[in-house]
């Protein structure tokens, strides 16, 4: 028998619980153990809900209808939990995909896209073209692949896992995450890092960056004395730089809003840093443009590219619009001396790139299967965790109500074998008298799977059957 509290002394100084060192609380309260059910905890089983439109399944014109710019974020969060049947949320946006991730409390999500088609004014059309969902295990599944690059146009690459990290700071801040998502997050980060330490996935230079200057490369020739202008100043921007530079380039000019973020890639890559506004005094010295910024409106205007071409006198440029809603102008593409790409035309030059990914692919595939079991089986546990905790405390009631009697029992003379006798027959009783008669009923009305699940929860091996 275990010792309940062998530091408090009994008062009287005599009997069992001095001798024994067992602690009986104040004459309990009456329970009826028959009425205890459980409570409703914050641990319970949440269903999961994605949804979105991803460069699979949209083209980049409609995607751009439906993003939302980073300050909108926050407002949309707060406004997207207020969904009928919605309580934790979070956001992902990027220029490939608007994701939206729900864990909800009643319903099926539905409340959620008909507020995502209002906001964007979408129609029933759009919706039933382009938009996926996912929900439960597979809504899991479909988070942890975004994380580990598994979904994105160039598998495995690796900008994701800090816009999904991202998406899930900025829902913490907003306190839209609850312990489900927050949850699922912190698997799908896991995910993500095995598959980057585990798998050579990330290990060749493919992603849409390294696409848009093989591309140019493969249009204009060698870039190392070509002049180039970058816009933006965020990480998709600093990877063409990167590539670019480790090509030999020699003139890069950076334009961004924040002058201080394209100084401090100027810096790092020994450009030249001019403000968006005065971008287009320079337009008509840079032979290719690359272009990402979360901006919502264009900011290379036709009319700005018609001016620059003329002053180089017909010179073609080659530019690669990288972001969603797109930068520049897309009336821009019809000019004779221009060529435009988008992300979307980027698809065939990142196809040819990934062959070597295939297996590390199937291999990730196995690390996510793997996760999302285990996510899956911990969500699993919260519907469990009421009854176990309405268990326990139908234990400690029968063990407190009789401690307390046998406590009286040593108090009043009673020899201590007899008083232990008691408390062990008297404890084991009650601990057992329901399930016994439920057992009994489960007989009488053939309930064998009852039997079999008392069996496997009281560790009854078949050898005791007839003991």
């Amino acid at each position: 028998m275990a010792e309940i509290s062998a530091s408090r002394q009994d008062r009287s100084g005599v009997g069992l619980g001095a001798r024994i060192g067992i602690f009986v609380s104040p004459i309990p309260r009456k329970h009826n153990m028959r009425n205890i059910a459980p409570s409703r905890y914050n641990n319970r089983t949440m269903p999961l809900f994605a949804f979105g439109i991803n460069h699979n399944t949209a083209s980049a014109a409609v995607r751009e209808r439906a993003t939302f710019a980073p300050h909108e974020v926050p407002s949309a969060l707060h406004d997207l939990v207020t969904c009928d049947g919605v309580e934790e949320a979070a956001i992902l946006c990027t220029c490939n995909r608007t994701d939206l991730y729900c864990g909800l409390g009643e319903g099926d999500g539905q409340s959620a896209v008909s507020w995502f088609r209002d906001v964007h004014g979408l129609t029933i059309k759009d919706i039933r073209r382009h938009l996926y969902t996912h929900r439960e295990r597979q809504a899991a599944r479909h988070v942890m692949r975004v994380a580990s690059g598994l979904d994105s146009m160039v598998t495995g690459e690796p900008q994701i896992l800090g816009q999904i990290k991202h998406a899930y700071h900025m829902a913490c801040q907003c306190g839209t995450i609850g312990h489900v998502l927050g949850r699922l997050f912190q698997c799908s980060f896991s995910a993500a890092k095995q598959v980057r330490t585990d798998t050579t996935i990330g290990k060749s230079p493919v992603s849409v960056a390294f696409a848009a200057v093989t591309l140019a490369r493969q249009i204009l020739g060698d870039p190392a004395p070509l002049t180039t202008l970058l816009i933006g100043a965020g990480e998709t921007i600093e990877l063409v730089a990167r590539h670019l530079k480790g090509m030999g380039l020699q003139r890069l000019i950076i334009a961004n809003r924040t002058l201080e973020n394209a100084h401090r890639l100027a810096r790092e890559f020994d450009g030249y840093a001019v403000a968006l506004r005065e971008m287009h005094t320079h337009l008509s010295e840079v032979d290719m443009v690359f272009s990402a910024t979360a901006s919502q409106e264009v900011v290379l205007t036709l009319d700005e590219v018609v001016n620059a071409i003329k002053k180089r006198k017909r010179r073609p440029v080659y530019m690669v619009d990288m972001a969603i809603p797109r930068d520049i102008d897309p009336a821009v593409g019809e000019l004779e001396d221009v060529y435009l790409y988008t992300v979307d035309d980027l698809r065939d030059v990142i196809q040819e790139n990934l062959r070597s990914r295939h297996n590390a692919a199937c291999q990730a595939e196995k690390i996510v299967d793997t996760q999302v079991n285990r996510f899956m089986g911990w969500l699993g546990t919260l519907d469990v965790v009421p009854t176990i905790r309405a268990l326990r405390s139908r234990g400690e009631i029968a063990r407190d109500q009789v401690l307390y009697k046998a406590r009286r029992m040593s108090m009043a003379g009673m020899p201590s074998d007899e008083v232990l006798g008691f408390l062990a027959t008297t404890l084991t009783n009650k601990l057992l008298h329901q399930p016994t008669v439920r057992l009994r009923q489960a007989g009488f009305h053939g309930r064998k799977e009852l039997i079999g699940a008392a069996r496997i929860l009281f560790d009854i091996a078949d050898t005791e059957e007839h003991r």
